[in-house]
């Protein structure tokens, strides 16, 4: 659950409530809220949020304390409520909108690294399945990584790093994906490409393995032994007990062969890299 460090309570009694609640909720702020104090709109604001979860009606609240008390911390506070409003029920590029706004006007506050974090979210929580466009992903990692570089000793950096390690593996996901989708019908240079993608540039991910197991069966398919051996090499030291690397040693064991590295193309780069430490 996000955590929320502007929420202090709802405190408002509830003769204040009936009050607000009386003004008219079809306009927008007018000058019958300016009869209240800047805390007593919060208050209120506070009260929507929890008790109808519509946006709307709290983000209204708000938005008053914005034009009737700007400049103030109320109206600061009054942001950053309006971007968690917005995430709550996931309208996203408000939210978006709103924890930008905070970050431009409050960049040094103590409620900067949440509204960054937020912003980050509102990109994340649009992940979806891995067969869409990953745009987003690549937005959210973005984003992410501000927090993580920006605020680092704070529990959203924490937070934020466990979530790029998944937006990470998402994206390897879909370079897997279409990879296995041109390995099924026989193009096998389109294939190898995007499995070079995952070895090279995801390399810490969860899809690593079956990224080299691909390369071994796709290379095979193309009579290119040298680099066949070579990525089932790579596998076995790097994950031996793997079902994949049974897999390619059983590939290559039924044509005469044997996982090592051999040739001189970028899978023995990397083999000279990644497990001799060969960096000249």
């Amino acid at each position: 659950m996000i955590s929320k460090p502007v929420f202090r309570g709802i405190a408002a009694a509830a003769a204040l409530l009936a009050v607000l609640a009386a003004c008219d909720r079809n306009r927008g702020p007018d000058e019958s809220l300016a009869a209240f104090t800047a805390e007593e709109i919060f208050q209120r604001g506070e009260y929507e949020l929890e008790a109808t979860r519509r946006s709307e009606n709290s983000v209204r609240y708000f938005r008053a304390i914005e034009q009737h008390y700007p400049y103030t911390q109320w109206a600061r506070r009054a942001l950053i409520m309006q971007a968690y409003a917005h995430h709550r029920v996931r309208e996203y590029d408000e939210s978006r909108a709103a924890a930008q706004r905070f970050l431009d006007v409050y960049p040094n506050d103590e409620d900067a690294p949440y509204a960054a974090y937020l912003l980050a979210l509102s990109y994340y929580d649009q992940i979806d399945e891995i067969g869409r466009d990953q745009k987003v992903t690549e937005q959210a990692l973005r984003a992410m990584r501000r927090v993580i570089e920006e605020y680092p000793d704070t529990d959203y950096a924490r937070s934020a790093v466990l979530k790029f390690e998944l937006a990470f593996d998402h994206l390897a996901a879909k370079e897997m994906e279409v990879g296995r989708y041109y390995l099924r019908r026989g193009n096998y240079n389109a294939a190898i490409n995007r499995f070079r993608v995952v070895v090279q540039d995801f390399q810490t991910t969860t899809h690593t393995p079956e990224a080299l197991h691909r390369l071994v069966e796709a290379y095979l398919s193309l009579g290119l032994r040298d680099d066949a051996q070579t990525a089932a090499a790579i596998l076995g030291h790097n994950f031996e007990a793997s079902p994949f690397y049974q897999d390619s040693y059983r590939l290559l064991t039924g044509q005469g062969l044997e996982p090592e590295a051999r040739g001189e193309g970028w899978l023995r780069t990397i083999y000279r890299q990644a497990i001799r430490g060969d960096w000249i």
